[in-house]
């Protein structure tokens, strides 16, 4: 067939391999390293849209987005055209410097979480020089040569050049529940390239098979790049996303109430209309917790990187607080409870003796499968006794988890036959006779009962057993489909030890302990798993089968859920349904899952978690990465989520109630003062010295008994305490006010001066009653923040005696004004103390 004479504008899917290599100017070896090198500079990295950053300078300008910003840049604008020249450089400064400050820490924090990110970031083999790489898929260009396998995810769009019993779940893009066959074919008059075989597209994963695709289209010039924003729609809030959103409603309600108060104050009594609006906006920037974005960031990132200590890599920063949140964890047992090195202990006939005859067949099996093997095929694959030169592959039927077996059409000598391996329930349903003393002798009922109980003896000792089978076919049998699966001959059974995990039983007590309820979701069998918890002295507390919830409706199932912790013969569909259920009881759910088809619960979780060791698919859905199997590693990420999220809401508690303190106080005041109670760039500088002192809360300790349970966000807790801590400080501000004015006949500036240095103090030192729900001195807080604490304290005393402070209207006061400050501050923080224990003994959750 010759080819048309437009050829080079023929879709990649149609082109001849010879044209299409000479096009791309690659070879079926690959690229050059240089070569690639240019190709990634030319075409860019292997992203699609939404995954590129912008530039610094329009991340920095987006800072200045800020409403409040943008107000108060006016506002001083204004200022500066009405001759106050001062107050415009001064409000522009304290802003410039509180929002380099929020860029730079982000900047930090997010590299921060970058590298954590980047250190398990998926990788993929491919050809470079002629020879097998890994590299990161954001690394591959247009012309590489990839290697794929099962559990593979597909880093392009791209032909197929060589393939064996290649399959791809590309449900992604086209919805197909089942997977696809791909082959290097060639398709000349193929339209639609979802649709053409000998394609494979980015955004699909490898079922089973292993194949070399040619790289044509990368990134956003991929099927999936042109429809990501639609296709790859953003996902729902997450719990601590939406608890960001109601703090942030309830902070903008307070502060349309009190702006609105002040100005309706100042209108009434004529005050300079400038001033006032200058006043209201200062008032709604002291209110706000401006830099809460920059703390949360640098929490969760400092959280992040303390987690990696623990081998635990977070690769989206606010799943930390979902694991702290955590009270349901879900997971398989092997690999948790058990030490995930399994063994092939026994090989017997359906009635118990050993045999040569199921290794044999157990092993050709494993070996000539291409899906992705088992840790069982593993073991069974370790006998390298066993001679497989005279097998010869002809087909086989892929393991799927509604079958639970996979079956592989052999050729030895004039011999052809299909061999089965599977759940043991399944094989022996499918089997019409049994194997014994080297004859076949028929399947009858006696003989079922007999083997069941055989079957039975062996999980209750605790084995994980595959039933193994058998069936000859006729040399005119050219293909193995799922129907032939039937009339098999039962050869017996492999089992299979998993020990229990030593550290598994501390581990589940610790969790206990910590009130996160631990469900075992199994493929295994009830006795297996029963035996594991025996072994590990771990209550039972109830126990669902697969066809059990088969049968059941999910408003049924999440009646159930609550009380099982045993889910035993599971479908991965079932998993997801058990997870959602656990999620409408209310429940923040984990899961932790390695394999291919674990990607729709890992999705489905509140936080999911994968290992280092897991395919591609299950890596790139997961929130977190464990570096190490254990259960031991997550307890440990559980409390550092719960630690890091502490931290958070010590800004949140210190910020709102001590603000909103002082803001209330200030709205109050301009109601009987002559004057404003302090100027609009000293509150401003006020809360930028408030905002610096908080800097190392991020490095604090958080007590044990707050890491005991987990922990979210509460509206209504956060709402009382900064009413009733908000009116404590209230009080004591007032408190001033009348000593100022009554002890000291403050003036305008000595007003300022004196009510300044009194809030700084006030709301500087109460961190160190807030930051725990302890007495005041049965916490030890982190050096740094103490030391960062007291210097803005000394700052805001000092600074009336600079020409700074002269500058900003301040003056010096009298020194028996410290003497009263020192009286006044130790009443406060006692009270704020006796408050707060009274608070949390009334509002606190148990």
């Amino acid at each position: 067939m010759s080819l048309p004479e437009d050829t080079s504008q023929s879709p990649f899917w149609q082109l001849p391999i010879g044209i299409l290599l000479e096009q791309l100017g690659s070879t079926p070896e690959g690229l050059s390293s240089p070569e690639a090198a240019r190709r990634l500079m030319r075409y860019g990295p292997n992203l699609i849209h939404g995954e590129r950053k912008r530039a610094l300078i329009l991340q920095f300008l987006g800072k200045f987005r800020n409403p409040l910003v943008i107000i108060l840049l006016t506002a001083s604008t204004l200022s500066a055209f009405t001759g106050d020249t001062a107050s415009f450089f001064i409000i522009g400064v304290i802003v410039l410097i509180s929002v380099s400050l929020d860029f730079v820490q982000e900047q930090r924090a997010g590299h921060a979480a970058e590298g954590l990110r980047q250190s398990v970031a998926v990788r993929g083999r491919l050809l470079r020089d002629g020879r097998p790489q890994e590299l990161p898929l954001a690394e591959m260009v247009p012309g590489d040569v990839v290697l794929l396998a099962a559990g593979d995810l597909v880093p392009c769009d791209g032909r197929v050049l060589e393939a064996r019993d290649f399959f791809i779940n590309q449900a992604l893009l086209t919805g197909e529940a089942y997977p696809v066959e791909k082959s290097p074919v060639e398709l000349p008059d193929e339209l639609q390239v979802l649709s053409a075989l000998n394609t494979v597209l980015l955004g699909t994963s490898v079922v089973s098979g292993t194949a070399r695709v040619l790289m044509c289209r990368t990134g956003q010039a991929t099927e999936l790049g042109g429809i990501a924003d639609t296709l790859l729609a953003k996902p729902p809030p997450t719990a601590f996303e939406t608890g960001i959103r109601d703090f942030g409603i309830l902070i903008m309600r307070m502060t349309v109430l009190l702006v609105l108060f002040v100005l309706l104050v100042n209108t009434y009594f004529h005050r300079p209309w400038l001033e006032s609006f200058l006043f209201a906006v200062a008032l709604a920037v002291g209110l706000t917790p401006e830099l809460l974005p920059m703390v949360v960031s640098v929490t969760l990132a400092r959280g992040a990187l303390r987690m990696a200590a623990l081998k635990v890599i977070v690769k989206r920063l606010a799943a930390i607080h979902n694991l702290g949140s955590m009270d349901v964890f879900c997971t398989d047992k092997t690999g948790t409870l058990t030490e995930a090195r399994i063994h092939l202990e026994r090989h017997l006939t359906p009635l118990g003796q050993e045999s040569r005859r199921v290794l044999e067949l157990a092993y050709v099996n494993s070996y000539f499968e291409t899906g992705l093997k088992s840790t069982l095929d593993d073991a069974i694959l370790e006998h390298t006794e066993v001679d497989v030169s005279g097998w010869l592959k002809i087909d086989e039927v892929q393991f799927d988890f509604e079958r639970r077996r996979i079956s592989v059409l052999l050729e030895r000598g004039e011999e052809r036959v299909l061999v089965v391996k599977g759940a043991p329930e399944d094989i022996l349903r499918l089997s019409t006779s049994f194997e014994t003393d080297g004859t076949q002798a028929p399947l009858d009922e006696k003989a079922r009962l007999n083997i069941n109980a055989q079957f039975e003896s062996l999980s209750r000792a605790g084995f994980r057993v595959l039933g193994i089978a058998s069936r000859q076919v006729g040399k005119e049998h050219p293909h193995a489909v799922v129907g032939d699966e039937s009339e098999l001959v039962l050869a017996g059974f492999a089992a299979f030890l998993d020990p229990p995990k030593k550290s598994a039983a501390a581990s589940l007590a610790g969790f206990a302990a910590d009130r996160v309820a631990v469900k075992i979701l199994t493929g295994d069998n009830e006795l297996v798993t029963q035996h594991i918890f025996a072994e590990l002295g771990l209550p039972v507390t109830g126990v669902l089968t697969g066809s059990q919830i088969q049968e059941m409706d999910d408003a049924a199932l999440a009646a159930r859920v609550e009380q099982v912790n045993l889910f035993c013969r599971v479908t991965p569909v079932q998993k997801n349904r058990i997870i959602l259920a656990l999620k409408k009881r209310g429940h923040v759910v984990g899961y932790l899952g390695d394999g291919i088809n674990d990607a729709p619960s890992l999705h489905s979780a509140d936080v999911g978690i994968s290992v280092d060791s897991a395919v591609d698919v299950a890596k790139a859905a997961a929130d977190m990465i464990l570096l190490e199997q254990d259960l031991g590693v997550l307890h440990s990420g559980v409390l550092e989520g719960r630690r890091t999220f502490g931290n958070i809401m010590k800004y949140i508690m210190m910020g709102t109630s001590s603000n909103f303190g002082n803001m209330f106080s200030m709205a109050g005041a301009s109601l009987v003062l002559p004057f404003l109670p302090m100027l609009p760039v000293q509150i401003l500088l006020n809360n930028l010295l408030y905002d610096v002192s908080e800097l190392p809360i991020p490095l604090d300790r958080v007590d044990d008994d707050y890491l005991s349970r987990p922990r979210r966000w509460d509206m209504k807790f956060i709402r009382n305490f900064m009413l009733i801590i908000g009116t404590v400080s209230s009080a004591f501000d007032f408190l001033t006010f009348y000593l100022m004015l009554a002890l000291f006949h403050a003036g305008e500036a000595l007003f300022h001066t004196g009510w300044f240095i009194e809030s700084m103090a006030t709301q500087v030192l109460v961190i160190f009653v807030i930051r725990t729900r302890k007495g005041l001195l049965k916490s030890r807080p982190n050096p740094w923040l103490v030391a960062c604490s007291l210097t803005v304290v000394a700052v805001a005393a000092l600074l009336p005696c600079t020409g700074a402070g002269t500058a900003l209207g301040f003056v010096m006061p009298p020194a028996r004004f410290f003497l009263v400050l020192a009286v006044l501050l130790v009443a406060y923080l006692l009270a704020v103390d006796l408050i707060k224990r009274w608070f949390f003994r009334r509002f606190a959750p148990e």
